[in-house]
């Protein structure tokens, strides 16, 4: 009886739980979207529930390593000099970039 409670032990264990989702932004990267966007849209409990629904959104389209990756590439089109037009010009910056905007548009649709 120990045996077959064991070996079930470990084949739970061996496969995920079915609709598990993969959580791997950070908790500091949630709140700090959740945050900025709360501060963007009115600071409101409603907001707080939109934001998070958003951010929980991205992450379901776009892996955190795309998110920064994005991110970043937003920040260095911002800044002046001929380092800023590297990143502006190249088409995987821009894929990048891109699909972060369409995750964002898909959590503005389905969160606010």
């Amino acid at each position: 009886m120990k045996r077959i409670a064991a070996g079930c032990c470990m084949a739970l264990m061996a496969f995920p739980a079915v609709g598990q989702s993969v959580n791997d932004y950070p908790t500091n990267a949630r709140v700090e979207y959740v945050t900025t966007c709360m501060a963007t849209n009115g600071g409101t409990r409603e907001m707080l529930d939109r934001c998070s629904c958003a951010i929980d959104r991205i992450a379901e389209i776009l892996p955190y390593d795309g998110y920064v990756g994005a991110e970043t590439i937003l920040r260095m089109q911002q800044t002046s000099g001929e380092r800023s037009s590297m990143f502006k010009g190249m088409a995987q910056m821009n894929e990048t970039v891109a699909t972060l905007r369409r995750a964002e548009a898909e959590a503005e649709i389905i969160c606010f």
